[in-house]
């Protein structure tokens, strides 16, 4: 017992010293960017970069490009999540309920965009982004349609595991027997038992196109991270509180996320 207890202990040390020592690895770099933001000219400290980043006013009359990142970031945001889970939801049901063989098939072509670089899908997408641009513009709102592939296996993966964790063939199959109709089955039986891993998979969207930078930089559109770098050339300081508080916003996403999925879990343990 004694030996037990004692292996114990070493193996919460090391934990504790494992994530001390990641934590301290990203926190150091955070810890330098505020350091760097409140630098004042003349020495000192002072929050006025902080102030000028959140004053509406200011940013709309001296940095016109920041506002623009920011709304085409914003627009990006809820036109990538909508088509994402306009096409997953309904094709991965569709595949567990009339297509289990095709799964496989769907996995891999979802998976692929972790296998290719960012430079290699805006070669492949530049000729498609040319006729996009002929026909609807050049809108910033047009990199929709990339950022979909970009998030796609992120989002399957998370939209996959709220999938096998219900039986949607006995579901489907039950409100069909009752008289509902596919849209209904989708959106009131499939939907609201996946609610946790639609959440998840627009969070982790939402995380992804607010850092994105290669694609919009390449492709020469307009979103946050590029507005952020373009800023950077007239004034750094500037720049960097806007890095860091779109880093915080991620960060926080993210954070929400578990608390939803554990919410969520809860709930329903204590219902059963």
């Amino acid at each position: 017992m004694k030996l037990r207890a004692a292996g114990r202990r070493k193996q919460t040390i090391f934990r504790r010293v494992v994530v001390g020592l990641i934590s301290l690895f990203f926190a150091l770099p955070l810890l330098g960017m505020v350091e760097f933001t409140t630098r004042a000219p003349g020495g000192g400290r002072t929050l006025d970069t902080w102030v000028t980043l959140f004053d509406v006013a200011a940013i709309d009359a001296d940095y016109p490009e920041l506002k623009t990142g920011i709304l085409a970031s914003a627009g990006l945001v809820l036109l990538t999540v909508a088509i994402m889970l306009a096409m997953l939801v309904p094709t991965m049901t569709w595949v567990r309920l009339r297509l289990p063989g095709m799964r496989r098939t769907v996995e891999f072509i979802c998976l692929l965009p972790l296998t290719i670089p960012a430079i290699v899908l805006v070669v492949g997408l530049a000729p498609i982004y040319a006729w996009v641009a002929y026909f609807l513009g050049e809108s910033s709102l047009w990199l929709a349609f990339a950022y979909v592939v970009f998030v796609l296996p992120y989002a399957y993966r998370a939209l996959d595991a709220g999938l096998s964790a219900i039986d949607v063939k006995t579901l489907a199959e039950a409100a069909r027997s009752l008289g509902a109709g596919w849209p209904t089955v989708m959106w009131r039986i499939i939907l609201p038992n996946v609610r946790t891993a639609v959440l998840a998979a627009s969070f982790l969207s939402v995380a992804l196109v607010l850092g994105e930078f290669t694609l919009a930089y390449l492709f020469s559109r307009d979103n946050l991270q590029v507005a952020i770098n373009t800023l950077g050339k007239r004034d750094s300081s500037l720049a960097t509180a806007a890095a860091l508080a779109a880093l915080v916003l991620a960060f926080i996403v993210l954070f929400a996320m578990s608390f939803v999925g554990a919410g969520r879990r809860s709930r329903q343990t204590d219902e059963s």
